[in-house]
C-alpha cells in the first residue's frame, strides 16, 4: 500500500478520534439549548471548572487556599490527603449538581420569559464569573489530571497494523493515542443513553416541551424550576467527563475553556437541537480539519486547522443554517 495513502488513513482515524472529543463538548450545549432555548455560552468554562474541581479534590486541596492565606496570613495549602479518583468523580458531581441548582435559583429563575438574546447574555456573565471563581477557588497554575485513564499510543494497534505496510520501511504501523479511543468509546455510551433519555422518559419529554414553550410547560404541571435543574446538572456531568478527557490529554489550564469554541462549528454542521447531530458534526470537523491539513496545508504554509472549522461552518450557515440534523424552522408574515 502507497505510503501517503497509509499516512493518510492514520490521519483520517485521528480525525475522527479528535472530533469525538469536540462533539463531547458540543453535548453539553444541545442538551441545554433543547431544554431552555439557551445557547449556553458557559459550557466551555463549566468543562473547566469541573477539571479544576476534580484536580482538587483528588490532590485535598484547600478550597481558596490562597485567600486564606492573604487574609489570615497563614501558609496552608493542602489537607495531606488524596482521595481516590473515583471518589473524587462522584463529589465532583456533587458540586456540579450544587452549581445547576446555584445557576437556576439565582440567575434564570428571574429570566423566565425573557428573551433569547438577554439569556445568552446572562450566560456570558455566568462564564466569566465561572472562570474568576475557579480561580480564587483552585489557583490559576497548570494541573495534572490522572484518573487512571491510559496514555500514549497503542503499542498493540501498531503491531497489528504495521503489515499493511507490505515490507514498506517507513510505516510503523497505526499511531492512535489510546485516551482517544477511551474517549469514543465513552462518548458513544453517553450518546446512547441522552438519546434514550430524551426520547423515551417522561422527564426527557418535558424537557422537550419546556424548550418548545416556556408558559405552556408550566399550564400543563411541568415543573421549568425542576427541569432546568435536572438539565443544568446532566450538562455539568457532560462537561465533566469532556474537562477529564481534554485535561488528562493537554493538562487543566485556563485555555481549557477556550475548547468551547471548537465545539461552534460542530454545532453549526450538526445542528443546535440534534444530540446526534453534536457527534456527527464533531466527526466531520475533527476528520475533515486533518485531512485538510494533511493534504492542502503544506501548500499553503500550513496552520490550516486554527481555521478550517470556522470556514466550513460558515459554507453551512450559507446554504443550510439549520445544520445537518437541525429542525427547519418556517415562519409566516
Amino acid at each position: 500500500m502507497p505510503t501517503q495513502l497509509l499516512f493518510g488513513t492514520e490521519v483520517l482515524l485521528n480525525g475522527l478520534m479528535a472530533g469525538v472529543l469536540y462533539a463531547l463538548v458540543a453535548l453539553g450545549f444541545v442538551l441545554i439549548y433543547k431544554a431552555s432555548g439557551i445557547f449556553n455560552y458557559a459550557q466551555g468554562v463549566m468543562a473547566l471548572f469541573a477539571a479544576l474541581t476534580l484536580v482538587g479534590f483528588m490532590d485535598g486541596q484547600v478550597p481558596f487556599s490562597h485567600l486564606i492565606n492573604a487574609v489570615l496570613g497563614t501558609d496552608i495549602h493542602h489537607f495531606g490527603w488524596h482521595i481516590n479518583g473515583f471518589v473524587s468523580i462522584i463529589l465532583t458531581m456533587g458540586m456540579m449538581i450544587v452549581l445547576a441548582y446555584c445557576v437556576q435559583r439565582f440567575v434564570f429563575r428571574h429570566l423566565i420569559g425573557q428573551e433569547p438574546i438577554i439569556l445568552f447574555m446572562a450566560t456570558i456573565g455566568l462564564a466569566y464569573f465561572m472562570e474568576g471563581f475557579g480561580d480564587l477557588m483552585w489557583g490559576s497554575d497548570i494541573k495534572k489530571l490522572d484518573v487512571g485513564l491510559p496514555q500514549g499510543g497503542s503499542f498493540w494497534i501498531e503491531e497489528n497494523t504495521q503489515w499493511l505496510g507490505f515490507g514498506n520501511e517507513n510505516f510503523f504501523g497505526f499511531f492512535i493515542d489510546k485516551l482517544d479511543i477511551v474517549a469514543t468509546v465513552i462518548a458513544a455510551i453517553l450518546v446512547i443513553v441522552l438519546v434514550l433519555f430524551s426520547q423515551y422518559t417522561k422527564q426527557g419529554r418535558a424537557m422537550r416541551a419546556v424548550a418548545d414553550d416556556h408558559q405552556a410547560a408550566l399550564s400543563v404541571g411541568v415543573s421549568l424550576n425542576f427541569i432546568w435543574v435536572m438539565v443544568w446538572s446532566v450538562a455539568g456531568f457532560v462537561a465533566l467527563v469532556a474537562g477529564i478527557m481534554w485535561g488528562a490529554k493537554s493538562g487543566v489550564q485556563f485555555s481549557l475553556s477556550l475548547i468551547a469554541l471548537k465545539a461552534l462549528p460542530v454545532l453549526m454542521l450538526g445542528g443546535f437541537t440534534s444530540i446526534p447531530g453534536a457527534i456527527v458534526g464533531g466527526l466531520i470537523i475533527g476528520v475533515g480539519e486533518k485531512l485538510f491539513e494533511f493534504t492542502v496545508g503544506p501548500l499553503v504554509g500550513g496552520a490550516t486547522e486554527n481555521w478550517f472549522a470556522y470556514v466550513l461552518a460558515l459554507l453551512f450557515l450559507v446554504f443550510r443554517p439549520q445544520g445537518l440534523f437541525g429542525e427547519k424552522i418556517i415562519e409566516r408574515v
